[in-house]
């Protein structure tokens, strides 16, 4: 149903009608249209543009004539449907004005065409009428729900809920998806560490994709904090090569020597027997030689004198042998000795020199090399103690001892090192791009991490389960359409055996005949080559020159009858009629009425209906309307009136007395009043007082006057001044306005002459004060038809 008409523009005086702004209650709230809407507005307000609006829904074409014209009409569900999408589809829309005169009855316009035929159904198959009638019964109603209407509407219900819940779930599924992508403080793209500035939902859902294959391993969680410190490397400069280190590590021959050294055995040719048997006096004995031996002829200890032969008995005892073994153990002792000095038990490495990913390494290598350099440090100790002890007891072998060798060990080390120096070198660069993968691991890690916790794969199970729902539910919903649509189709097919052109001619007779007593004019359906036609019979051949009365009834009898065609009976369409008592007289004006009441609103044949007019008797007529729904309960009415300010026109509600008095008289009183009480402004601004006012005085005295003297035989002027009394200027003054004004025949000049608006003021201010003071009970009863306005003169 429509709800309003929002908006039109650029269609003849409706330049830009705005129906939120002009359309009020009086207590402001925009007022709608109802069921039965009845429509005022005088000739050339707008009436029939208006009635083209809805046309142009019906037919889908609005006239070439107007420049860029549009529309826009609000419907009950909320929706809005523009002119761009004309026709109306969502309900049939039957239309009576000129157009559709012009378009079905051509004849009006040209003696020689004739009428467009239409077909009703026939009633010569009772079997097939019967068969319709059960088709019908079992396709159902869609109000009443019932048949197969009612399922297939259920059906569609289900479909749109299922529908529903499937894009209710994956929007819910997106919305946190969107959020994970870009959520301020929460979302992937603004995380500090793997975030990039271009992430979005498109990005995360191809993660999602990565991440969900079977292929994908969850990142360790004890590497987050590495991969995490390597994203904030810098690039480092090159480290240098284990090899500076200054080890010789020949610890095996070292080994080999001091075996040799220490088990070696030494003969004696006179041996001191004294000096054997101690070791510390046999040092002390040779120490003692090197300060005595070609230096003193005394003992430097006891002063005694020394023999001669001494010496040759001490190198007998300490000969070259022994010696040579005594300067191969000291020299043994200071190879150790540099050995352990060199020796580092510790690399002095700065770990910072290395990217982090190698620092871990790093440190196991440090503790390595320290544990085997220290061991490499005892054992060289340990040998030489072993090489002292020989060197003091020089004449005794010593069993050697193998100790473990650890040097191989520290060169696996080194080797170590060099192999990781090498890496963090060789990382250098590949640093970007490991900056990269580092990033999409921590990225992607995110993405599994967030999969697990809103449950991705139960989502997307629910997913599939709504939408097999979903799919179950469109199929029965096009089973079910489909269902209608055969029976549809079969009711049309039916109805196409029955569907008889003369039928329609017959009921446009039935309603010049029993409605207005039009026996002498008629339909006749003619069979040509092209079909059916209809041509108007008078005294039995075709008519021509009809009279506009007759063009008229017989124009709205064609409309009224073409509401039972096969493409509108049943249907309850939307029905505007515009003014269609044009040139009736006032029994067929009453006959229009009743046909109206009696065939559509009686009938509840519409879903809307709308009636414009400019006779205020049919108006009156058309208040008696009392439209009720299938229960019997009254439907909603709505009163409109248009009007027209120069070369612009507008939609408003109904005035109260125009709506609530049934007379012209009261109508035309409010004209005159309004021009009386018109506030002193510029023409411009109150140009429809006015101008409407001439006319309007002079009708108003009129039947004002017949009633206050009802004498046919007295005159019009007789009666002015019976009624105004010997005032000669005010009679001069009225009658100018009443006859002058508003008869522009023979004094053509006045029609381009500016109205003397003070001249029209006064002339109303005076008609009105007489009558208050002639008849102020009848002055009072006026004013009151009109609402009791205030009164400013």
């Amino acid at each position: 149903m429509f709800k309003k008409i929002k908006t039109i523009t650029d269609m003849a005086v409706f330049k830009s009608f705005d129906w939120d702004r002009t359309v009020r209650e009086p207590n402001n709230r925009i007022a709608e249209f109802k069921s039965v809407n009845i429509i005022y507005g005088r000739n050339y307000s707008g009436k029939t543009t208006l009635s083209r609006v809805f046309r142009a829904c019906e037919t889908g074409i609005i006239s070439n004539k107007y420049s860029n014209p549009s529309f826009s009409i609000g419907l009950d569900d909320g929706s809005e449907f523009k002119s761009d999408n004309i026709p109306f589809l969502d309900s049939k829309i039957r239309v009576f004005n000129e157009d559709f005169v012009r378009d079905n009855l051509s004849f009006i316009v040209n003696p020689d065409e004739s009428i467009s035929s239409f077909a009703i159904l026939g009633d010569d198959n009772n079997r097939i009428e019967k068969e319709i009638e059960l088709k019908e019964l079992e396709l159902g109603s869609n109000e009443e729900n019932t048949g197969l209407n009612a399922v297939k509407k259920q059906e569609t219900l289900n479909y749109f809920k299922a529908k529903g819940a499937v894009t209710n779930a994956a929007n819910s599924l997106e919305a946190k998806i969107k959020d994970k992508a870009n959520k301020k403080g929460t979302g992937i793209k603004h995380n500090k560490v793997f975030g990039e500035a271009t992430y979005n939902a498109v990005k995360l859902n191809k993660d999602i994709q990565l991440v969900i294959q079977s292929s994908y391993v969850q990142f360790p969680e004890s590497k987050i904090h590495e991969t995490v410190t390597l994203l904030k490397e810098d690039t480092k400069p090159p480290i240098s090569p284990a090899n500076s280190l200054s080890l010789s590590l020949n610890y095996i021959n070292l080994q080999i020597k001091i075996k040799e050294t220490i088990e070696r055995k030494i003969s004696i040719a006179n041996p001191i027997k004294e000096l054997v048997e101690n070791n510390i006096l046999e040092n002390w004995v040779r120490s003692g030689r090197a300060q005595h031996e070609d230096k003193r002829q005394t003992c430097g200890f006891c002063g005694s004198l020394l023999s001669p032969d001494l010496y040759k008995i001490l190198d007998e005892h300490f000969n070259k042998e022994s010696e040579e073994l005594r300067n191969n153990l000291e020299i043994l002792i200071s190879s150790i000795d540099d050995e352990i000095k060199k020796t580092p038990t510790f690399l002095n490495i700065d770990n910072s020199s290395f990217y982090s990913t190698y620092r871990t390494k790093l440190d196991d290598i440090k503790e390595q090399f320290r544990i085997n350099t220290l061991q490499y440090v005892v054992n060289l100790k340990s040998d030489r103690k072993i090489l002292k002890k020989r060197l003091s007891d020089i004449f005794k072998p010593i069993e050697f001892v193998q100790k473990q060798d650890v040097s191989s060990r520290i060169e696996a080390v080194l080797l170590e090192l060099q192999e990781t120096i090498d890496l963090s070198n060789e990382f250098t660069k590949s640093l970007s791009s490991n900056k990269l993968k580092a990033k999409e691991s921590l990225r992607l890690n995110e993405v599994y991490m967030f999969l697990q916790n809103i449950k991705y794969q139960d989502e997307l199970k629910k997913i599939a389960g709504l939408k097999v729902i979903e799919s179950d539910c469109g199929e029965k919903n096009i089973d079910a359409q489909r269902d209608v649509k055969k029976i549809e189709d079969e009711i049309k097919a039916l109805k196409s055996e029955l569907k008889d052109e003369t039928k329609g001619a017959d009921r446009v007779n039935e309603y010049l005949n029993d409605f207005f007593g039009h026996k002498e004019i008629s339909l006749s359906s003619v069979e040509s080559l092209d079909g059916y036609r209809f041509e108007v019979i008078r005294h039995g051949i075709k008519a021509h020159h009809l009279s506009e009365g007759e063009c008229s009834l017989v124009a709205f009898c064609y409309f009224m009858a073409k509401l039972e065609d096969i493409n509108t009976k049943g249907e309850k369409p939307i029905i505007y009629i515009d003014d269609p008592i044009s040139s009736l007289d006032n029994n067929h004006i009453f006959f229009v009425f009743s046909l109206i009441n009696s065939e559509i609103v009686d009938s509840g044949a519409f879903s809307q209906l709308f009636i414009s007019t400019h006779n205020l008797d049919f108006l009156k007529y058309l208040k008696r309307l009392l439209p009720k729904d299938r229960y019997g309960n009254n439907l909603e009415r709505r009163y409109f009136i248009i009007e027209r300010n120069e070369q612009e026109s507008n939609i408003r509600l109904m005035p109260n007395y125009l709506k609530s008095y049934v007379t012209e008289f009261n109508y035309l009183f409010h004209q005159v009043f309004k021009c009386a009480n018109a506030p002193d402004i510029a023409a411009s601004d109150e140009h429809d007082c006015y101008y409407n006012y001439a006319n309007s005085a002079r009708k108003f005295l009129e039947a004002f006057l017949y009633f206050k003297y009802p004498n046919a035989n007295e005159k019009d002027n007789t009666k002015l001044a019976r009624f105004f009394g010997g005032d000669v200027r005010s009679k001069i003054l009225i009658e100018r306005i009443t006859n002058e004004y508003s008869h522009l025949a023979g004094v053509f000049e006045r029609s381009i002459t500016p109205v003397e608006i003070p001249e029209m003021k006064t002339s109303a201010q005076f008609i009105l004060n007489k009558i208050n003071e002639k008849d102020p009970e009848q002055y009072n009863a006026l004013l009151e038809s009109i609402g009791n306005p205030e009164v400013n003169f």
